[in-house]
């Protein structure tokens, strides 16, 4: 699960990266710069819900090992 977590976080930050060269800075809310806003904050949100998993995952292992 955690490798499947850092996959999914390496290619969201690829979409990230891939859709700044795409946005017109000049005009950001424009054509195919305001699709690629979009990806850019949908790849935001899928980076923060791994990062939410993986710690989840690790409050359920300390409190495994605990009983």
């Amino acid at each position: 699960m955690k490798i499947l977590t850092i996959i999914i976080s390496i290619v969201a930050l690829g979409l990230i990266g891939f859709n700044l060269t795409k946005v017109d800075f000049s005009d950001p809310f424009q054509g195919e710069s305001t699709v690629a806003l979009i990806t850019i904050v949908a790849a935001l949100c899928s980076i923060l819900i791994m990062l939410i998993l993986n710690t989840s995952k690790r409050i359920e292992s300390k409190v495994n090992k605990g009983k």
